[in-house]
């Protein structure tokens, strides 16, 4: 962008009192806008000027389908693939917004909108937007520290382009993105690249605290305040003090609770269960769901105003099968990241076996992945793991039978099974928890298996989850 000129915004509405009043607030916050009535116009004003940024409304019809709207974004975005479009609408269409950003939309506002919120959200999207957010991944790596987080796709850089524009601020953000595609990781690294990262990042499953633990689980509790309360004790809040505080699955937290977190973010301040005084509390607040709280919202389900406080900036997390480019890089890392934690050999990848990884839906993403990665090792026990290693084991867990289908290397599934189960026995010295993790089963799935196997008879184990008898005999 001309760094003498203003950053311009291109406003798409049909109603003129809309443009008129965003073109005011606009223009207060220092940007210049453009109007257009529909989409034709829009297209045509873009063709024309250099644009930084979009806010779009949806409809522009009668029948407010908002069909209209989606095509227009699919045509901005491929006039322009990295130019930031905010969609505007009612809550009666946020099932509409969602689609919107699903489609590539950088967030989403609602009409009637807060003036101060929408001038926040314009500023840091249009931050996100700028050439350092685009970096490749070798730049930002210079920049910043994203170690753990594996991969090149342009979408999976775009969100790290973002947390390096954002991670230094006090700005909450909000991660949304499939179970298993990474949104701890996402926290972390925001944490880790701001000032906060020498103190605590504090984590909660939202979804696992009992609303009636709720206040004593976040804010803490006073000696006396009910009656097991023997001491003080802190509360997480208390915990985060000058770091972060990551709220995970905070699509879980019940109305009653949200509340209560409502003025934790609002002024800072929270109080302990039992006390009569009020403590505050310097904690930068992260949050993620595999939900659309925006939906939520719609439904009554979530409180608006907590949703606003919360996504000041949304991260999207794309899906494995929306970057599956990056699937062999993540493959060879996590493969040798399994091996070093079990002690093996280091094993490489056939390059058939990548091309099946690469194809696979994963619906479970990166967790998904790296199950699979583990499980095979871990069963196959050779050094390069082959495309039929992997279908013989998925076609095993899906319910093949031994009777004809041959596995890896020759051997029945049922004598790979038992084989690796020993093996796995003999490599974590009998311990049937580590056992049962490194095997992706429950302890008493892995008994059924043992006594199936002749591997041992059933679940006596000491304290330390080892077998409490021999394991060998069935060898």
């Amino acid at each position: 962008m001309d760094s003498t000129r203003k950053q311009r915004i291109l406003i798409i509405d049909d109603d003129s009192a809309v443009q008129v009043s965003l073109a005011l607030l606009l223009k207060q916050a220092g940007y210049d806008a453009l109007c257009a009535d529909d989409p034709q116009q829009a297209l045509a004003r873009l063709a024309q000027q250099p644009v930084d940024l979009v806010l779009q409304d949806m409809n522009f019809s009668l029948q407010t389908s908002g069909e209209e709207g989606l095509q227009l974004l699919a045509d901005l975005r491929a006039m322009q693939p990295a130019l930031p479009v905010l969609l505007m609408t009612a809550w009666g269409s946020i099932a509409l917004a969602v689609r919107g950003m699903q489609a590539g939309a950088a967030n989403f506002f609602t009409k009637p909108w807060d003036n101060t919120q929408l001038a926040e959200l314009v500023r840091t999207t249009l931050e996100a937007a700028t050439p350092a957010a685009r970096a490749s991944r070798q730049a930002l790596d210079a920049q910043f520290d994203f170690s753990g987080i594996i991969g090149e796709h342009p979408r999976l850089l775009k969100v790290l382009g973002t947390i390096g524009q954002v991670a230094n601020t006090r700005a909450p953000v909000l991660i949304l993105g499939e179970s298993g595609c990474g949104k701890e990781l996402i926290a972390d690294a925001i944490h880790r690249n701001s000032a906060r990262a020498g103190k605590a990042v504090v984590k909660i499953n939202m979804g696992a605290i009992s609303p009636s633990l709720f206040e004593s689980e976040m804010f803490g509790h006073v000696r006396g305040a009910f009656t097991d309360a023997k001491t003080d004790r802190k509360g997480h809040v208390a915990s985060a003090h000058e770091g972060t505080l990551f709220l995970d699955e905070i699509g879980e937290l019940n109305r009653s609770d949200q509340v209560k977190l409502l003025r934790v973010l609002q002024d800072q301040t929270y109080q302990p269960v039992g006390a009569s005084r009020t403590e505050r509390a310097d904690v930068r607040v992260v949050s993620a769901t595999n939900r659309e709280l925006a939906e939520l919202v719609a439904s009554g389900e979530f409180r608006e105003d907590l949703f606003y406080r919360l996504n000041l900036i949304t991260i999207r997390l794309p899906p494995l099968r929306e970057r599956r480019s990056d699937i062999p890089l993540l493959a060879r890392h996590i493969l040798g990241e399994v091996a070093a934690s079990y002690g093996l050999p280091s094993a490489t990848l056939a390059p058939q076996a990548l091309e099946w990884l690469s194809a696979q839906p994963w619906p479970g993403n990166i967790r998904q992945l790296k199950q699979t990665l583990e499980r095979t090792l871990l069963l196959v026990g050779r050094g390069e793991l082959r495309q039929a290693d992997f279908i013989a084991i998925e076609q095993h867990e899906h319910g093949g039978t031994a009777g004809g289908l041959r596995g890896v290397d020759g051997m029945t599934l049922e004598q790979v099974e038992r084989h690796m189960i020993a093996h796995a026995l003999e490599q974590h010295h009998g311990n049937i928890s580590r056992v049962a993790k490194a095997l992706g089963l429950s302890r008493t799935a892995l008994y059924r298996r043992l006594e199936r196997h002749g591997l041992g008879s059933a679940p006596a184990a000491s304290d330390d989850g080892h077998l409490a008898h021999d394991i060998g005999g069935g060898r």
